[in-house]
């Protein structure tokens, strides 16, 4: 296994941008030269591109398939665009960093070898990203993904509750406008309506704790999925917000997406 700490120049933040890769050579293999699965992998509110390296069994499970993995700096941007600050994160995760680290290493650039997933705040980068660039991800693994939209719509300066964890400051600086929220190019649930519309749409994943505070959001998308008729696989099993459901969930999805007829 090779594991790289890496940084390049990016036009979508524009900046410097940081990133780990666990790439699947091993000299008794040969080195094999790809070209590999990828699946890009994200970190939560508060994280780093080290949290899937420091706290999963993620290396492990990159041998065992022989997938490459890439774990991007999402820098508490919710891995979409911001058009006041010109930090671009969702035209990072969905369109650059591919191409970036394609140039880079051995990666398959068919659709069906790569996947996007994430826990958190990187969940809903993943469900975000990869509904709107549907044609460069074939799955999407959401994690406990913080899927609130629908609360951020409905802030008022001062809220701090429930799902919503940061202050009204924070969101607005993020997502713009409150009231462009729902039904724009951050809900997730516009973004499927439209993808499955398209006919092009990425395969869904979807596990979170039934004691997480997140789990009423999630299993509120799973709903929403099921009513539009957007075939998805969904996973709520005892667990909470934290790497011990991540850990045990990531094993599942990566099965779910590399073991698919």
């Amino acid at each position: 296994m090779a594991v790289l700490s890496g940084v390049y120049h990016s036009c979508a933040r524009p900046g410097a941008q940081k990133f780990t890769a666990i790439i699947p050579v091993e000299a008794r293999d040969g080195y094999k030269s790809g070209p590999f699965k990828t699946i890009y992998l994200l970190h939560g509110y508060t994280g780093s591109e080290m949290d899937w390296l420091r706290h999963s069994l993620i290396e492990d499970w990159s041998a065992h398939y022989g997938i490459a993995v890439i774990m991007p700096d999402g820098s508490n941007r919710f891995y979409i665009d911001n058009e006041e600050s010109g930090e671009n994160f969702g035209i990072l995760t969905g369109d650059e960093l591919l191409r970036v680290t394609r140039n880079m290493f051995p990666l398959s650039d068919k659709r069906e070898d790569t996947a996007i997933g994430g826990f958190s705040m990187g969940g809903f980068g993943a469900i975000r990203n990869g509904l709107c660039y549907n044609s460069s991800f074939g799955a999407v693994i959401g994690l406990s993904s913080a899927l609130i939209t629908d609360k951020v719509a409905e802030m008022k300066k001062g809220d701090t509750r429930g799902e919503v964890v940061a202050p009204y400051g924070y969101y607005r600086q993020t997502f713009g406008e409150m009231k462009n929220v729902k039904g724009g190019v951050n809900d997730p649930k516009a973004l499927a309506a439209k993808a499955l519309k398209s006919g092009t749409f990425p395969r869904l994943f979807l596990a979170c704790g039934t004691e997480d505070f997140l789990y009423q959001p999630n299993l509120d998308f799973h709903t929403e999925l099921g009513k539009i008729g957007y075939e998805h696989e969904w996973r709520a099993a005892e667990g909470v917000h934290d790497f011990r459901f991540w850990n045990r969930m990531i094993q599942e999805g990566l099965k779910w997406w590399l073991e698919a007829k």
